[in-house]
């Protein structure tokens, strides 16, 4: 188990939980409130009652999506495993990169996905070199 297990530095480890507390808050505010949640794609909720409840239950979905990679990152972070961790915030930013390329496919919002991935894809790098 050689490297998989180490104390890395204080500073990544706190921003992978920064990058957690991001995707869990992302994610609650789209189970409790979808409408505001579709904003952070610079979508508007459809105004007909049922498609409204395909895009909230779509919604649920990517808030349970989000919270998962919260606590994935959580755990990671707590049981002190670089590697798992770096793999987790690393795939975040993946997760960021897609979302803002379906937002741009779709006309807008990208740029507010896009502008965090590269910094999510530099802690995730960062605590896959062991610095």
């Amino acid at each position: 188990m050689s490297g998989s297990r180490t104390s890395s530095s204080l500073p990544l480890r706190i921003a992978a939980s920064a990058v957690g507390t991001l995707c869990a808050a992302f994610g609650i505010n789209a189970l409790l409130r979808p409408a505001h949640a579709l904003t952070f794609f610079e979508m508007m909720p459809p105004t007909s009652a049922a498609d409204r409840r395909v895009v909230d239950a779509l919604m649920a979905v990517y808030g349970v999506r989000n919270i998962f990679m919260g606590v994935a990152t959580y755990t990671a972070a707590y049981y002190g495993h670089r590697k798992a961790l770096g793999w987790i915030v690393l795939a975040a930013s993946g997760v960021a990169f897609a979302d803002g390329l379906i937002c741009k496919l779709h006309g807008q919002g990208e740029w507010g996905h896009w502008s965090l991935a590269p910094i999510v894809a530099a802690v995730g790098s960062l605590l896959l070199a062991g610095h």
